[in-house]
């Protein structure tokens, strides 16, 4: 029996995709970059999908960016995602791992309290005080891994780390090897070609760390940016959730639901409506992966507790969770969207009527 799981890794979800595309390179006869299980062709179609080969496209956005993404991985220099919270810069990082290591999981996670052990490596102190050190106690890190094995290694939230400890990377990054000095003569570790970093770096939320201009010097940059078109947005809220859902989920979703909810999030987001009125932005993320969670969320509770059907009633009593987080402020500018762009909408529109009446029987 197959254990269920929540999530699979991006390997583990598209196993036959990502065989297909090693059947078509070999067809081809494709060339590899040395370290890389797929060309870069593969790799690329992998990410946006082809419908030849029956390929679905996984990420919404700017092609090019992908492209110069893979580029920056086949050089000497590692790929640095930037962006507002919210706009798959994880996801793309995770997908381009898989794609080209097969491995998505040699992963570290900035926080503020990561150590140069966690990027580095660390000893197993029981084999240490019994033989001493030898590469047999040594624990590897993910990046340890990935430059033993040639593989991508995915750095999350680095800018959270503390700058002395972002700066362990410098010198791995540009010497593509890790000195072990507890081993002697033994411990050089040289990066095996297919070994490169790609991090993620949130700049907006609190907490972050100002990265040395020497670390900057060792990645290319490439900024992730929010959905702009609306349809396409709407396209790609229904399409997630209905992924979320399941096929056979027994909940009703109409695109003009959906089409409110988007609206919502791209106006609070850019801080301006469709018609042109400037509104005061909230500082919460108001990005697609938040408007897929609410739309979730809703279809959730009236799959559970109403009749089946997503109204936008469901979406106005998930939205506050995401608006109301811990600044009061935006509590403030919320109200004034509503009383000055929802209740004139309302008077127009059945679906931004039931809208409006939710978030004030709540307000209420």
């Amino acid at each position: 029996m197959v254990t269920p799981v929540l999530r699979q890794a991006a390997e583990q979800l598209h196993a036959d995709e990502l065989q297909r595309l090693s059947a078509a390179d070999q067809q081809s006869g494709a060339e590899l970059p040395p370290g890389w299980l797929r060309s870069p062709r593969a790799v690329r179609r992998f990410i946006l999908g082809d419908e030849a080969l029956g390929i679905s496209r996984k990420f919404y956005g700017d092609d090019s960016l992908v492209d110069r993404a893979i580029v920056t991985l086949l050089g000497r220099q590692g790929l640095m995602l930037v962006g507002e919270p919210g706009t798959a810069k994880s996801m793309l990082s995770e997908l381009l791992a898989a794609a080209i290591s097969g491995d998505s999981q040699l992963t570290i996670q900035g926080t503020a309290g990561t150590t140069e052990d966690h990027i580095k490596y660390s000893w197993n102190y029981a084999l240490l005080l019994a033989e001493g050190p030898t590469l047999r106690a040594l624990v590897g890190s993910p990046l340890y891994q990935g430059m033993s094995q040639g593989k991508l290694v995915r750095f999350e939230e680095i800018t959270r780390c503390p700058p002395e400890i972002q700066d362990v990377l410098i010198s791995l990054l540009s010497e593509k090897q890790m000195m072990i000095p507890e081993l002697g003569e033994a411990g050089q570790l040289p990066a095996r070609p297919g070994f490169n970093l790609i991090a993620t770096a949130n700049l907006r939320d609190r907490g972050v760390h100002e990265m040395s201009a020497a670390l900057k010097r060792r990645f290319n940059f490439e900024t992730v940016r929010p959905i702009g078109d609306s349809e396409f947005e709407v396209e790609l809220v229904l399409r997630q959730l209905q992924r979320e859902l399941g096929e056979n989920a027994p909940v009703k979703v109409e695109r003009d639901v959906i089409g409110l909810l988007v609206t919502v999030f791209q106006e609070l987001r850019a801080g301006s409506t469709r018609e042109g009125t400037a509104i005061k932005a909230p500082e919460a993320v108001m990005s697609t992966a938040e408007a897929v969670s609410v739309a979730y969320a809703g279809a959730l509770e009236a799959r559970y507790f109403g009749d089946g059907r997503l109204t936008p009633a469901e979406l106005a009593r998930q939205l506050l969770g995401v608006v109301f987080k811990d600044n009061r402020d935006d509590a403030k500018r919320l109200r004034h969207y509503l009383d000055s762009v929802v209740r004139e909408r309302a008077r127009r529109d059945a679906n931004w009527k039931c809208f409006f009446d939710a978030c004030k029987g709540l307000w209420d």
